[in-house]
């Protein structure tokens, strides 16, 4: 399986027969070149324009933008529904943690989650390999919750996502503080990274992917 970062929250799954899952879609307002690619499954974890353009992806695809269980084309999705703010959404609304199974991995894709999961919510996830996980702050959890997030996930790969970038004009952190709190990680200089099963015993724990 490959992950694509393209920006912001926006990664592109492919799973090894083909099959393409993206990730919140940006517009143009984040700063980031709008994302150009076609996917047969979208999903967008809450309605803000910088997670939320469909308008972007090409072609006919399976949109998921609520909670629950799903299944399309083979790959298995879990919705869990949690906030984008700590006030139980009053101050953003709503968040949707999405759980990707794809070729036997499971990639969790936390959108703008805005506080530290529940046990319930936890236990919703269940078992995760690969965590895309804000790290930036203001709108989003910043590094401490997210180290703390990810501790509670335990994954084998974090992937951080949703960070200062040059491009990015928000008032977010870059991914520089989140390094230092969860004691470091590894640049690897590109903007898409190939997984399997049997890799997830030795790769490294948390890797910070490239904008294009």
């Amino acid at each position: 399986m490959k992950i694509k970062w393209l920006g912001h929250s926006c990664f592109l799954l492919t799973a090894d027969n083909g099959v393409r899952v993206l990730t919140d879609p940006f517009d143009s307002s984040v700063g980031y070149e709008v994302p150009d690619v076609a996917a047969d499954i979208v999903s967008t974890s809450h309605k803000h324009s910088d997670h939320n353009y469909t308008q972007a992806v090409q072609g006919e695809f399976f949109h998921i933008d609520k909670t629950g269980k799903f299944f399309h084309k083979g790959i298995e999705i879990i919705g869990v529904a949690t906030f984008h703010d700590e006030e139980g959404g009053a101050q953003r609304g709503k968040n949707t943690i999405y759980k990707f199974i794809v070729d036997g991995l499971h990639i969790c894709h936390c959108g703008d989650l805005g506080h530290i999961l529940t046990p319930e919510q936890r236990q919703e996830i269940g078992p995760v390999d690969i965590l895309l996980i804000p790290v930036g702050g203001f709108y989003t959890i910043g590094p401490d919750q997210a180290v703390e997030v990810a501790k509670m996930l335990q994954p084998s790969v974090i992937i951080p996502m949703h960070f200062k970038t040059e491009p990015i004009q928000y008032p977010i952190a870059g991914v520089e503080s989140f390094l230092q709190k969860i004691g470091g990680g590894k640049r690897v200089g590109k903007q898409e990274v190939e997984y399997d099963k049997a890799s997830m015993a030795s790769v490294s724990n948390v890797v910070v992917l490239d904008y294009a």
